[in-house]
């Protein structure tokens, strides 16, 4: 059986568990990316950005694990946002990955990385 290969990005803890659970449709990022297609997401193994009760509410969040694939759609500049996605409480720039289609799958253990990287789906 041969591995499919598909651009993945590294997204902390409870924000890959919010895109998985599809109540997060935007990732807010330093840097635009020019890429757009299928998309891995990737629960980094930092937990420094859980706060109080999350690992509660989410007692099932994965770390350094694919946790779900998405469509990465469009990027761009918060100011270029429609209105409406202005208001998304993740909206907060500067620049805003936009996210659809997303499928929740197991876990699969892997090692992450900065930046968009390849991950090989087995």
């Amino acid at each position: 059986m041969t591995a499919t290969i598909q651009k993945a990005l590294t997204i902390c803890q409870p924000y890959a568990e919010l895109i998985r659970r599809g109540d997060k449709a935007i990732e807010n990022r330093t840097w635009p990316t020019s890429y757009r297609g299928p998309l891995a997401i990737h629960a980094g193994k930092n937990r420094s950005w859980l706060e109080e009760g999350d690992e509660a509410q989410y007692p099932d969040m994965a770390f350094g694990a694919v946790v779900a694939t998405a469509e990465l759609y469009d990027c761009v500049r918060w100011e270029q946002l429609p209105d409406d996605l202005k208001e998304n409480e993740h909206a907060s720039g500067p620049w805003c990955w936009l996210l659809r289609n997303v499928i929740p799958i197991e876990p699969v253990p892997a090692k992450g990385a900065q930046g968009l990287w390849d991950w090989s789906r087995p």
